[in-house]
């Protein structure tokens, strides 16, 4: 597992606290890639080699390795095999079942021995309450990050359902951090609830918050940083779609480095304009 302190060095090292999604599409790689027996991992191997100095972090989505068989899921194998020990690497699989269910897939993704993939992180969604997370939390070297506010139109539908505790995603946040602290859980929050994360701060100052949504969905980066920045920097921000399919020549690497450097030196100037570094 990559620790809080260890990624928070990771931040001030490499001045960035970009996360490369790994949402690979065999429709939209580049056509010579196909001609490689494993043109996923091909692909996912260079894009990782052109970008590793330039992020702390991974995120392969499940959905994408998943929907092609046991092909799909050895390019994942292969995959997480290859990330950089130095970045976090998370596996965005929204899971959200309890009990023995649960307890599988937390075996699918953490235990090495037993799939032949160990992630550092999951997505996990919390609206079936604190079983369906327990069996993340049991293995003591893993972090859990937990869907709060989605960038989605119908985040609408629920999340901002009034409780007792306040909006839906606001109770979700209050009832998770008695569950555990800022060094085992953080959260999902969509780039374009930019404002909101004045006020899920209140609630959860410490913790790391994953936001997907900048670049092709729109976020905008200065806002999520004004924002949702902390002491720590305390944000993952997600780029998929704008840098592994920045071009799809034979320079798709070097396309993704060029957009990859572009995002990193804003953050690097939003940690400097912060304090951070």
């Amino acid at each position: 597992m990559l620790s809080r302190s260890q990624l928070v060095d990771q931040i001030k090292q490499k001045k960035s606290f970009l996360c490369v999604g790994l949402d690979t599409d065999i429709e939209k790689i580049p056509a010579f890639l196909k001609e490689f027996p494993h043109p996923i991992f091909e692909f996912n191997k260079r894009i990782i080699d052109a970008t590793r100095d330039l992020c702390v972090s991974y995120k392969p989505n499940a959905a994408f390795y998943e929907s092609r068989g046991v092909k799909g899921l050895q390019s994942l194998i292969d995959t997480w095999k290859h990330l950089p020990k130095d970045c976090l690497n998370i596996i965005d699989a929204k899971r959200g079942d309890m009990g023995n269910t649960s307890d599988m897939y937390a075996r699918a993704f953490f235990d090495e021995t037993a799939s032949g993939m160990s992630f550092d992180a999951i997505t996990v969604s919390p609206y079936m309450g604190h079983d369906a997370v327990t069996s993340y939390l049991a293995y003591p070297d893993k972090w859990v990050i937990l869907l709060a506010l989605t960038s989605s139109a119908g985040s609408k539908d629920f999340q901002y359902l009034t409780t007792e505790h306040g909006f839906l995603y606001e109770a979700v946040i209050k009832k998770a951090n008695t569950w555990a602290g800022a060094d085992r859980i953080m959260y999902v929050v969509g780039a374009t609830k930019s404002t909101e994360f004045t006020n899920i701060r209140k609630f959860a100052p410490d913790n790391f918050l994953l936001v997907p949504g900048v670049g092709a969905q729109g976020g905008s980066l200065a806002e999520v940083c004004r924002y949702g920045m902390n002491k720590d920097c305390g944000l993952i921000v997600n780029a998929s779609r704008s840098i592994i399919y920045a071009s799809n020549g034979k320079d798709f690497a070097e396309a993704a480095r060029a957009e990859a450097l572009s995002i990193q030196q804003q953050m690097q100037a939003e940690l400097e304009k912060a304090g951070v570094i």
